[in-house]
């Protein structure tokens, strides 16, 4: 039996969007709490968390788009042709986000405001069209004769966008659980008492998604709930409810890392759930990753160099979260 190439393909990119989910979406998270922290010395705290290895994490969304540029082009196009506008934004939110972390600390007491605001304004647009983005591929485009044929505003329905809210929520779940495990006393309180919030809401949302998505898509329905799917995937809510209830009893006296670890698992299950939904599509609702798939020549070229370069971006990400490790302090900082 020969290697599956577009499974590899299908499995690498998923393995980089998660990645990123991981890595920058706590950072993007930090900006979104951005505003419940008025005190400038905090602020700078929150920056400087994050500021070695925040740039470093966006290689994994470089790979992910790179990956399925090369190994899925129907994809790609696709995916381009109906997000053009909300992958447009997303990219100037990064880009003003990016920026505001260099300019920031450089600019004097009366203009840091405004890179404050850029700072904030970049993480949740580019979190909430990253969240639009995830609600539009699941809802599905309309393709016919590998060609889109549906609208630029598509994506301006009520489940990406609501999509888009939960993901502002998840990334600041994750920025909290990041601040709790890299800071101390009062800030590290301040995220303490914002935790139990954010995971109901958290909890709220992926409860929401996972009843209107099969009431939606009776196809998802029909994977979720016949049997004996429904015995396989019960570890994915129970995990959830687990995780859940981890972050809720979450308090000073207890292990700094817990909350961050498990918002990462429940954030991982959330959309564990809903690549469970869209298996084996790509392209939702009928087109799926073998069908969207470059020529077996393609494939095989750009495994080889993706072999050479994932263990050096997963070498190189692991040693600057070494280096990094550990509380960061006033006394402290990167800039």
């Amino acid at each position: 039996m020969g290697i599956d190439l577009p499974l590899i393909w299908f499995l690498i990119i998923i393995f980089s969007t998660m990645m990123y989910i991981v890595m920058d979406g706590f950072d993007l998270g930090i900006g979104i709490l951005y505003p419940a922290i008025k005190e400038q010395s905090d602020r700078d705290l929150m920056m400087n968390s994050v500021a070695p290895v925040w740039d470093g994490n966006e290689t994994w969304l470089v790979l992910g788009g790179a990956g399925l540029f090369g190994a899925f082009p129907l994809a790609y196009a696709v995916v381009l042709d109906a997000l053009a506008i909300p992958l447009t934004i997303m990219l100037l939110g990064l880009i003003f986000r990016g920026v505001a972390f260099e300019f920031r600390f450089k600019a004097t007491p009366r203009h840091q405001h405004l890179w404050d605001k850029a700072f904030i304004t970049g993480s949740i647009l580019a979190t909430f069209m990253q969240g639009i983005v995830v609600g539009a591929v699941i809802a599905g485009f309309p393709v016919e004769n590998r060609v889109y044929i549906g609208s630029h505003f598509d994506w301006l329905a009520p489940f990406p966008l609501f999509c888009g809210i939960g993901l502002v929520i998840a990334y600041a779940l994750l920025g909290c659980g990041w601040l709790v495990m890299k800071t101390e006393g009062h800030l590290q309180q301040q995220m303490y008492r914002v935790l139990p919030a954010l995971t109901l809401l958290m909890l709220a949302i992926i409860a929401i998604i996972s009843i209107w998505t099969p009431l939606a898509h009776s196809t998802i329905a029909e994977r979720w709930f016949s049997l004996p799917n429904l015995f396989f995937f019960m570890p994915v809510p129970l995990l959830v409810l687990w995780s859940s209830w981890q972050l809720l009893k979450s308090k000073p006296s207890s292990s700094h890392y817990t909350p961050f670890l498990t918002a990462l698992l429940l954030i991982f299950m959330g959309f564990t759930g809903l690549g469970i939904s869209i298996w084996p599509n790509i392209i939702p609702p009928s087109i799926s990753y073998e069908e969207a798939a470059s020529p077996p020549q393609s494939l095989g070229f750009m495994l080889v160099g993706a072999l050479f370069i994932i263990p050096i971006i997963l070498t190189y990400t692991f040693w600057s979260y070494y280096v990094f490790r550990g509380k960061i302090t006033h006394e402290q900082g990167y800039h």
